[in-house]
């Protein structure tokens, strides 16, 4: 199937031709057409399979054919800023021979940004891509009309529950019009989604797109090493490997900041990425990383989901990701379309047991690698031990001597 067979305006046609795209994707080809047809839909689909695509398109030919108006006629709804700020993007290069606007909505700017938003909100962006928390803002304040409102999608589902936003979604929808389309990307299908497309979707269409495997064009291997060889250990794979373009993903904020000023001790230009940057440093350094200012950028999980950055050649998992899913999230982050990488993960003794759960996850054992010579042994791989459990839970202060509970204020 080509795009030019999906039924697309000439205007759309037009912008796919000058990016040179022909043939869509497996979730592009099942979801354009449900899109096209006005149908409520919920697609599970990986990062990396052409979502997206999947559903600005449609949407943009939705806009082509009754025209722009004074209103804002659809609401993405994504979890992080990074992402706002992809889509966005997306949208101005597919929609460059229509007449389509729209805007990037998130948190952390300025007074100016804010009223840039309220203007664009007001006069009537097409498309506005927002972050539930900030949209909310807006909302509350009561002069977003939106009663234009015809298609409201949500984006990385799974991640935004995951975040606690599934109140900010379920009151954004409430104020929204009842007759318009809903559309729900997750990569995952966990329980929780499921009732959030029932709450929220009407006879919705299924596309299972995505498989918990990664993508075939990715070289996975693992290291047996402990903590105090890490930095070492990054040293000696960039030493001996053409890698030019590496993401090293942390689990923690202080621990990206430690591998930084490390790496940057020990002669390799590093920068990192995470929540404590402000909005203005964060979009910087993925520029920079982007344009190849950067080539080795450490980063915790807010860039491994939905962001899309063309040849990463090697990704690095410094420590194990919480979640078995992540992990290919992840690696993920390599061989994006038709391109190779390489994925490498460091496993220290209390990683073997969840290493091997993610494992189990993609269905293959992933290869241990010897350390480089001059390194001392690593631990071994004995998946039975579990790392033990210190403290944690509520603290039970009704055995406290002479306690009494707090007088409500």
């Amino acid at each position: 199937m080509k795009f030019s067979e999906l039924g697309f305006e000439d205007q759309v046609l037009e912008a796919l031709d000058a990016m040179g795209f022909e043939t869509p994707t497996p979730i592009q080809q099942e979801a354009i057409p449900a899109v096209m047809d006005n149908k409520d839909m919920i697609a599970v689909a990986q990062t990396g399979t052409g979502k997206t695509a999947a559903f600005v398109l449609p949407i943009l030919n939705a806009i082509c054919k009754r025209g722009s108006s004074d209103k804002v006629s659809t609401i993405i709804i994504v979890p992080t800023r990074e992402l706002a700020i992809q889509i966005d993007q997306q949208v101005e290069g597919l929609s460059y021979f229509t007449n389509a606007t729209s805007i990037a909505i998130y948190g952390g700017g300025d007074g100016k940004s804010f009223d840039a938003e309220k203007k664009a909100l007001t006069t009537g962006a097409d498309i506005v891509i927002c972050t539930p928390g900030r949209f909310m803002s807006h909302l509350n304040m009561g002069y977003f009309d939106t009663s234009g409102v015809k298609h409201f999608i949500l984006d990385e589902g799974d991640r935004m529950l995951d975040m606690g936003f599934n109140e900010d979604i379920t009151k954004i929808a409430n104020k929204l019009p009842k007759d318009r389309q809903n559309l729900l990307f997750s990569a995952t299908m966990p329980p929780k989604i499921r009732q959030l497309s029932a709450t929220l979707l009407k006879d919705p269409i299924t596309i299972n797109i995505a498989i918990s495997k990664p993508n075939k064009g990715i070289t996975q291997a693992a290291y047996l090493v402990h903590n105090s060889q890490k930095i070492k250990l990054i040293g000696e794979i960039l030493k001996e490997n053409d890698h030019d373009f590496v993401l090293v993903f942390s689990s923690r904020k202080v621990t990206v900041k430690e591998i930084v000023q490390a790496l940057n001790k020990a002669g390799l230009p590093a920068k990192g990425i995470h929540s404590d940057l402000n909005q203005q440093e964060r979009e910087g350094v993925l520029l920079d990383f982007k344009n190849r200012k950067i080539k080795l950028l450490i980063a915790t999980d807010v860039l491994s989901r939905g962001i899309d950055i063309k040849g990463i050649n090697l990704v690095i998992n410094y420590d194990i990701p919480g979640d078995a899913e992540d992990y290919i999230h992840r690696i993920g982050r390599t061989a994006r379309g038709d391109n190779t990488g390489v994925a490498l993960t460091f496993i220290n003794a209390d990683d073997c047991h969840n290493f091997s759960k993610i494992e189990s996850l993609i269905g293959s054992e992933v290869n241990k690698l010897p350390l480089p010579e001059g390194f001392t042994e690593g631990p071994k791989y004995d998946t039975t031990y579990k790392k033990p459990f210190k403290g944690g839970g509520k603290k039970n202060f009704s055995k406290k001597k002479n306690w009494k509970p707090r007088k409500k204020q």
